[in-house]
C-alpha cells in the first residue's frame, strides 16, 4: 500500500506520523511546495523508525508528483492554515487554486487514489476536489466530520467526567463554525443516552464549545490545531485500507440524501476499501433536519464563490 500525505505542515506531518507508527502502509510519501522542506520531514521521521518500531518507507517530494506514482490514498492539507479572527470561508480564494492543482497532479500518477480532503474551508474544497477531477464521488472524502465528533466527544467526557473512549456522540453538517450540528439526543455514555447524566444546561453548552472547538483553539495556539486534525485524517487512511467498513460522520457527495443534492456535507457513512460506501440514514427530527438544510445553505453559499474565481 502506499499513502501521500500533501502539505508538510503541522496538520500533515502529523497525519504522516501517526500513518507511519501504525504502519498502514509501505511506502508514505510527502509532498510540499516549499524547497526542501517534505524531504526533511521524511528525514525526521525516518529517523524515529528504530525508535517507533516501523518500517514504512517515507519519501519526502519538493513538488515532483511522479514520486507519487501508484497512490492508493492521499491525504490533501495543503493550503494556508486560519488565524485568530480569520474564518474558513475567508479561505476559499486561496486554497481553492491549490487543492484543485494538487487533486489533478495526484490523479495523473495515480488515477485510481482515493482523495481526502482536510484543507479548509474543507466542504467547499471537498466539492471543489469532485467537481474538477470528475472520478467516482464514493473516492473523494472530507475529513472534518470525524474531527468535530471528536471534539464532541471530548467535551461530553468532560462534562460527564469520564473517559471519551466510553462516549459515542456524532457531528453531521457543515465543518464550520455556524454550520456543524452535535446531535447530542443521538449521543451515548456506555449505551445510554448522555441526557441520563447531564441536564439540558449543560449538553447544551457542550455543543456550543464543540462547534467553536476550531476556533478557539486557534485562539489559543495562534494558527489552526494540528494533533487531532492530523489523527482524524490517519484514522480515515486506516479505515480505507484496512477495509474496516467503519461508520464514521464525513463530507461525502449528496444526491438526494438528508434531502439535499449537489454538495458535499457531513453525514455518516460507511467507509471501507473502495472509498465510502454507503450513507446512513440517522432518521432526524424536525429541528435536526431544519438544522441540516441551513448548514447546507450556508455550504452552498460558499461553494458558490468558486464560479467567481479563476482558477
Amino acid at each position: 500500500m502506499k499513502v501521500t500525505v500533501v502539505g508538510a505542515g503541522a496538520v500533515g506531518a502529523t497525519c504522516a506520523d501517526n500513518i507511519a507508527r501504525k504502519q498502514l502502509c509501505d511506502e508514505l510519501v510527502i509532498v510540499d511546495i516549499k524547497e526542501g522542506f517534505a524531504e526533511g520531514k521524511a528525514m525526521d521521521l525516518m529517523q524515529t523508525a528504530q525508535l517507533e518500531g516501523f518500517d514504512t518507507k517515507i519519501t519526502g517530494s519538493t513538488n515532483d508528483y511522479s514520486k507519487t506514482a501508484g497512490t492508493d490514498v492521499v491525504v490533501i492539507t495543503s493550503g494556508i492554515p486560519r488565524k485568530p479572527g480569520m474564518t474558513r470561508e475567508e479561505l476559499i480564494g486561496i486554497n481553492a487554486g491549490i487543492v484543485k492543482g494538487v487533486s489533478q497532479n495526484i490523479l495523473q500518477h495515480s488515477p485510481d487514489a482515493i482523495i481526502i480532503v482536510i484543507s479548509n474551508p474543507m466542504d467547499t474544497m471537498t466539492y471543489l476536489a469532485l467537481q474538477s477531477t470528475g472520478i467516482s464521488k464514493h473516492k473523494i472524502i472530507g475529513m472534518g466530520g470525524i474531527l468535530d465528533s471528536a471534539r464532541f466527544r471530548y467535551n461530553l467526557s468532560k462534562a460527564l467526567n469520564c473517559s471519551p473512549n466510553d462516549i459515542q456522540a456524532n457531528v453531521i453538517g457543515g465543518h464550520g463554525d455556524t454550520t456543524m450540528i452535535p446531535l447530542t439526543r443521538l449521543a451515548t455514555y456506555m449505551g445510554l443516552p448522555v441526557s441520563h447524566f447531564a441536564d439540558e444546561a449543560t449538553l447544551a453548552k457542550v455543543a456550543a464549545d464543540t462547534m467553536v472547538g476550531g476556533a478557539t483553539l486557534t485562539g489559543l495556539l495562534g494558527t489552526s490545531a494540528w494533533y487531532a486534525p492530523g489523527a482524524a485524517g490517519a484514522m480515515l487512511v486506516q479505515t480505507i485500507l484496512r477495509n474496516e467498513r467503519r461508520m464514521v460522520p464525513c463530507c461525502v457527495s449528496l444526491d438526494g440524501e438528508y434531502g439535499q443534492k449537489d454538495i458535499c456535507l457531513g453525514v455518516p457513512v460507511v467507509v471501507g476499501r473502495n472509498g465510502w460506501e454507503q450513507i446512513v440514514d440517522f432518521s432526524l427530527t424536525e429541528s435536526e433536519q431544519a438544522a441540516f438544510a441551513k448548514s447546507a445553505d450556508a455550504v452552498r453559499n460558499m461553494n458558490e464563490v468558486l464560479s467567481t474565481l479563476s482558477l
